[in-house]
């Protein structure tokens, strides 16, 4: 019997279970339909079924910060950067996170280095810009 959220429950055969991929690509279309909150659960069980997967805790840390759960965000980014330190947009989503929450100086450190990782995004020159000068 399938889930409050529409998926297979643990008593279906496993081929009509959903595998961490598809539960990722389900994630990332209700990213882009800007539903952060359902995006969240679905890739909730996309990271269980795949813990450390990078791609999974990019996309969930984008669905916790759209949603407004800054925390959850931050310490979601802060996942994604060990699995892969040299994630930019890793560095710049932990910073806008950190920036909600009023850490402006740890902000700024990760803004800074996502600025330098891709120094020719706009988006992340006016965040750094942005943070710069609220800490000021």
């Amino acid at each position: 019997m399938p889930d409050s959220a529409g998926a297979p429950g643990p008593d279906q055969p496993a081929e009509e279970r959903e595998t961490a991929y598809e539960l990722l690509r389900r994630g990332n279309y209700l990213l882009g339909a800007r539903h952060n909150a359902q995006a969240a659960v679905v890739l909730e069980r996309a990271a269980r079924a795949e813990p450390g997967k990078g791609s999974i805790l990019e996309g969930l840390a984008r669905a916790y910060f759209g949603s407004g759960q800054h925390a959850r965000a931050a310490a979601t980014f802060e996942a994604l950067l060990e699995v892969d330190p040299s994630a930019h947009y890793g560095h710049l989503g932990l910073g806008l996170s950190l920036e909600r929450l009023g850490r402006l100086s740890e902000a700024r450190t990760h803004l800074r280095l996502a600025v330098a990782m891709n120094p020719h995004n706009d988006t992340y020159r006016r965040a750094l810009e942005r943070v710069e000068s609220k800490a000021s």
